[in-house]
């Protein structure tokens, strides 16, 4: 699975949206029969209880945002935070059924002096 480094980094507890665009392995885009995603720490510590979200409704193009607690900075993070966003899915086309897509995405989160 590779990792996809996104460079737009997100302010602690405030808001940022993750565009996820499907493509089978021609690059074609497809809609997936299913999707999920979770989101973890540097270290695979699912914050906000965010493990196997569903993903509705289903496009070949979806944004998932996160806001508030999912970007809330961690007890040994300090000025910065380190997320993992993993996209997992299926897909069903001429190359076959229940056809495994998986993709991670890693981003900052930029902590705040001031959180109230």
């Amino acid at each position: 699975m590779a990792r996809v480094k996104l460079t737009t980094e997100a302010v602690e507890e405030s808001t940022y949206v993750i565009t996820l665009a499907f493509a089978n392995k021609a690059g074609a885009a497809v809609t997936p029969d299913s999707a999920t995603w979770t989101l973890t720490d540097g270290a695979g510590t699912v914050i906000n209880s965010r493990s196997a979200v569903a993903i509705a409704p289903l496009a070949d193009s979806v944004d998932v945002v996160l806001s508030g607690l999912d970007l809330a900075m961690q007890p040994l993070e300090t000025s910065y935070g380190n997320r993992l966003f993993t996209v997992q899915a299926v897909y069903s086309s001429t190359e076959g059924a229940s056809l495994p897509l998986k993709e991670e995405y890693q981003f900052m989160i930029r902590g705040l002096a001031v959180v109230t």
